[in-house]
């Protein structure tokens, strides 16, 4: 990460996340937000540690679910738009997707 200084005197991360010949996964994209969701201090009480790992593991199975049910979702939109409009072909492609 890199801290970054604008002109309204703001600090603030960058990070840049880039993948090679695919789109993120949900799992990846579940990640980087439980990254800004939830963080375990490295000083808490290990209990708490424990339960607060337990809880974010949870939070990520449930953003997985919901990223995969939104990709659902949205494909299956997509194949009803490309097959009103008669490209049946196309939608099938998607479909197996």
């Amino acid at each position: 990460m890199q801290g970054v200084q604008t002109n309204g005197g703001i600090e603030f991360d960058v990070q840049v996340f880039t993948t090679q010949h695919r789109g993120f996964t949900p799992e990846e994209i579940a990640d980087r937000a439980l990254e800004k969701l939830i963080e375990v201090s490295d000083v808490a009480d290990p209990v708490v540690k424990a339960q607060a790992r337990v809880y974010r593991e949870r939070i990520r199975q449930l953003l997985v679910f919901y990223i995969n049910a939104a990709i659902q979702s949205y494909k299956t939109t997509l194949c009803a738009d490309l097959t009103k409009q008669g490209h049946v072909d196309m939608a099938q492609i998607i479909k197996k997707l």
